[in-house]
């Protein structure tokens, strides 16, 4: 068979899981060991410039792709597949679940899961965001049913998902995989508490409403107020002002002059991965995530988690930490005290996620997904033939 020409429609991708695993299974060495000829990838060109420079990946960026949302939608309604086809694209695969464009065959893959957690749905009211949200369900759901095969990356994203669109033709579970510079010998898996220094707690996080961040303060407050000398640290760039303003409002109550809640803006890759491996505690604290990268990168250092017990985090994390309710700030606080008091629990639990994440990689996750494609073109060819 012969190798083929892959488009990939990137337009909304520009940080976070998505960019993570768009990077993640291009870093291949032989594209056609996966039956690749080439890859043409539109994006925008904060997008395009991250993307490495291979011979075999061509970087397609045009004027639709820095205007508005509906220009941009419209371009690849109109235009899109035409652009595809002068390409010499045989496939389309459209990595973030959004496009209006009518080519086939099309795979896609389900990035965000917000749309359709009608749980997370009144944390926004009637506001702005609570409408674009619906928009944006009204349109995945478009795609998930015109496209010819669905990429999941867990089984809750698949399952309800489905709920809404009803069942879909040709569906598969394909994990994120993990970068290398989050994981960590065995020997350093779980390491005790240091007696005298304060316990630091971790959250890597953009502020959203839905990530719950501003949710710990007061547990942590609650911890300090007992005895435990324990510090926050919430990593992560504002994503919305209504978010802050919940964290803002925490932090005025507990702790105005900032004394054990620190907060960061967006880091480099590097500095991030040392502040995972030298926390203490990681929390996660989200309320919807199709997967949890943050997570599947702390658990891969090795470190204590405690994590919410929403959505698709328990089949990421299973038993390798301790749950708790993100909305409850006793659970919070019980999920973390948990974890300090109890050495041989803390060592149990790290463990176990670090076990659990040495199964996870971008080679595994690019080869099952380049593998998906593939097949997608096949079955749809012999129909067509």
């Amino acid at each position: 068979m012969d190798n083929l020409n892959i488009a990939i429609d990137a337009s909304r991708l520009d940080s976070g899981g998505g960019l993570a695993h768009l990077l993640g299974i291009l870093d291949i060495t032989d594209p056609a060991v996966h039956r690749i000829r080439e890859i043409h990838v539109w994006g925008s060109r904060k997008l395009l410039g991250i993307l490495p420079d291979r011979a075999w990946l061509i970087k397609h960026n045009p004027p639709a792709y820095e205007k508005s949302i509906p220009a941009l939608l419209w371009w690849q309604a109109t235009r899109l597949a035409g652009e595809i086809r002068k390409a010499g694209c045989q496939i389309l695969f459209a990595v973030d679940g959004i496009t209006l464009c009518r080519f086939r065959p099309m795979v896609t893959l389900n990035h965000s899961l917000l749309p359709f957690e009608d749980r997370i749905m009144p944390l926004y009211g009637q506001s702005k965001e609570r409408w674009r949200l619906r928009v944006l369900a009204a349109i995945q759901k478009r795609v998930f049913r015109f496209a010819d095969s669905v990429i999941f990356l867990t089984q809750y994203s698949q399952a309800l998902v489905q709920r809404h669109t009803g069942r879909l033709s040709d569906t598969t579970v394909i994990p994120h995989g993990v970068d290398d510079e989050f994981k960590r010998e065995s020997p350093q898996v779980g390491r005790p508490l240091v007696p005298g220094e304060p316990i630091r707690c971790l959250y890597v996080s953009p502020l959203f409403e839905y990530k719950y961040n501003w949710k710990l303060v007061g547990p942590i407050a609650g911890l300090r107020a007992r005895g435990l000398d324990i510090t926050l640290e919430l990593v992560g760039g504002v994503g919305r002002a209504r978010a802050k303003a919940l964290l803002d409002h925490e932090l005025a109550i507990h702790d105005p002059e900032r004394k054990f809640v620190k907060t960061q803006a967006f880091l480099p890759h590097d500095e991030i991965v040392r502040r995972v491996a030298q926390t203490d505690i990681f929390l996660f604290a989200s309320g919807c995530e199709t997967f949890g990268i943050a997570l599947l990168e702390a658990m891969a250092a090795g470190v204590p988690i405690a994590c919410s017990d929403r959505s698709s985090l328990p089949e990421t994390l299973q038993d390798g930490g301790e749950y708790f309710d993100p909305e409850d700030p006793a659970s919070i606080a019980a999920a973390i005290d948990r974890l300090v008091q109890d050495p041989a629990l803390r060592q149990q639990r790290a463990c176990r996620a670090w076990e659990l994440a040495r199964s996870y990689s971008w080679a595994t996750c690019a080869t099952q997904t380049w593998r998906f494609v593939a097949r997608c073109h096949d079955r749809f060819a012999g129909r067509s033939a």
